[in-house]
């Protein structure tokens, strides 16, 4: 009915003059003769007609005022794209007489031609190769404010033209505007929250690579034939670099635990606020603009988009450390936290947002291994040397099941004659990823996860077994004594002295013949169960001796 209303012709030709006689009126049943009809019925057909037209001019009518008075702004729109008609809800939404906009570009009233996808499925509907056209739209009006507008354009039934409607969202994107603030910023510090921080992390690094020319997929939402919703993106610099700063509060936790919650929420509020000025400030370097976000309990992230290089990101770590230098009236207490910071800067075309955090989370660990209350930029040596660690950690415990240690051994010989009296054991990993690995690679990390032991008696089993087989092999000549290294979580997580009776028993070898070499360090500050078991040891008629005797507590 709306292509009638608008072409200004009815459905169907009405049939006037003397030719309306000459169509043959006829009457019958199926059953009997066809005969011609009377003269009253041939003249009754354009009464008929006349009604039938009546009442759909009388339609017509209604729909003109029905669109005309319609709440819903809409147009009628040519094959060219060109306003046929406009009703005045429309040109209230845009600020003009509905007259006025007669003859206009439809496109450009509703800004249809802004972009090229847009552009595009206006044009198919227009052609009638598409059904219809849904997008949002950011409409500007003559008095300075600005609307959302939902348009959707899609064909007139029966006609060439097409109908474009305007409903006005500006209240709909406002609340959901107030509800994605709600649900991306924190309740307690008003900063954003981990997930807006992630969200304008992926955001930066993409306009990155973008800036650099790097391979990248396209933020632009696929349209269907149905709708197409358009988006903001935020305006980034233009260096293709990112900057960011991880931090954790420095004694946060004895805060909470002595004045509660409620402080603690009021000191975190105090630091974003000066997190946040320092993000603001007008330094020579800082620049200034950057986000700061709450990630979760006392950690915080400033990120620096468009970063200029190290320098520029340092120094914003250091007017960090500079602001909590301050202490914090809070509650009629005087409270003082630091903070350690790891800092990362790197260009954006080759990582990722999970690549970056973890570099954070890593150099954060080292600010704080190395002291707290300070800064410490990203090592990628060290962090080489991190991950080594970390893969060595990972596959010692498999590698003693596997038998990828052996044990070489170095002479201990008599200063009075020369003569060999014993052996020292010494232990390598012949590690299937990095090759052959000193002790100094790998003993620090197995006591560090307690591996040490099964580790150290695999160590002691061999040792023991190889110097009773030198004896056997040469019964005629003066037995070996064999040294083994023995770590002091060995004493404190196993039964040491169980270990070697059993061992000992097990291969037959004088306990006279293995001497257990500790750290000064590891004795001298350690008491209790280590030395009673040294003496249980010693007892036994197994060697103590002392590694390193004068670099520890006996050199003071």
């Amino acid at each position: 009915m709306i292509g009638s209303l608008f072409l200004g012709r009815p459905s169907r030709p009405r049939a006037t003059g003397p030719t309306a006689l000459r169509e043959p009126a006829v009457s019958g049943t199926p059953e009997g003769p066809v005969h011609p009809a009377p003269a009253e019925t041939r003249t009754a057909e354009p009464a008929l007609t006349e009604r039938h037209d009546g009442r759909r001019e009388a339609e017509l009518r209604d729909y003109r005022a029905a669109f005309r008075v319609a709440r819903l702004a809409m147009a009628l729109v040519d094959p060219d794209g060109v306003v046929v008609a406009a009703n005045d809800s429309l040109g209230d939404l845009l600020g003009t007489a509905p007259g006025a906009l007669r003859e206009q570009a439809a496109a450009d009233l509703v800004d249809l031609a802004s972009d090229g996808h847009a552009r595009r499925a206006y044009r198919e509907v227009l052609g009638g190769r598409r059904s219809r056209f849904r997008c949002t739209r950011r409409l500007k009006h003559p008095d300075g404010r600005s609307l959302w507008a939902e348009v959707t354009v899609a064909p007139v039934p029966g006609s060439r033209r097409v109908l474009l409607s305007v409903a006005d969202i500006s209240d709909r994107r406002e609340l959901q505007a107030r509800l994605r603030h709600l649900q991306m910023h924190d309740p307690v510090t008003r900063l954003p929250n981990r997930t807006l921080f992630f969200e304008r992390l992926s955001a930066a690094l993409e306009a990155g690579r973008q800036e650099t020319g790097a391979p990248h997929a396209s933020h632009e939402p696929h349209a269907s034939h149905e709708t197409h919703e358009s988006y903001e993106s935020y305006g980034y610099g233009r260096t293709g670099r990112i900057g960011l700063c991880y931090l954790d509060l420095d004694g946060f936790k004895a805060v909470n635990d002595t004045l509660g919650h409620r402080v603690g929420d009021l000191l975190l509020a105090a630091v974003a606020g000066r997190l946040t000025e320092c993000a603001d400030g007008d330094g020579h370097t800082r620049g200034g603009g950057h986000l700061v976000a709450r990630l979760g309990g006392d950690e915080f992230a400033i990120l620096v988009e468009d970063s200029t290089g190290t320098e520029q990101v340092a120094d914003l770590a250091r007017s960090v450390l500079d602001a909590l230098q301050e202490p914090f009236d809070l509650a009629g207490q005087r409270l003082s936290v630091s903070a350690s910071i790891g800092v990362v800067e790197r260009a954006g075309r080759g990582t990722t947002a999970t690549a970056l955090m973890q570099a954070a989370d890593t150099t954060l660990y080292w600010a704080k291994a190395d002291g707290k209350a300070r800064w410490t930029l990203f090592d990628p040596e060290r962090n080489a040397h991190r991950m080594t660690r970390q893969a060595l950690s990972s596959t010692l415990r498999p590698a003693v099941e596997g038998g990828e240690f052996a044990l070489e051994y170095q002479p201990l010989v008599d200063l009075a004659d020369g003569a060999v009296r014993g052996v020292e054991a010494l232990v390598r990993w012949h590690h299937p990823q990095f090759g052959p690995l000193a002790p100094n690679r790998f003993i620090g990390i197995a006591e560090e996860d307690g591996s040490i032991v099964e580790l150290g008696r695999w160590i002691l089993r061999t040792a023991c077994h190889q110097a009773r087989q030198w004896q056997k092999d040469h019964p005629r000549e003066r037995p070996l004594f064999v040294s083994v290294n023995v770590a002091v979580r060995q004493v404190w997580d196993s039964d040491l002295v169980a270990d070697v009776a059993g061992i000992l028993a097990e291969t037959g070898l004088a306990p006279h013949l293995l001497q257990l070499e500790l750290t000064e360090s590891a004795v001298m500050g350690s008491a209790g169960r280590p030395l009673q078991a040294l003496q249980a040891l010693s007892d036994m008629g197994v060697r103590i001796a002392i590694d390193d005797f004068g670099t520890g507590y006996s050199n003071l």
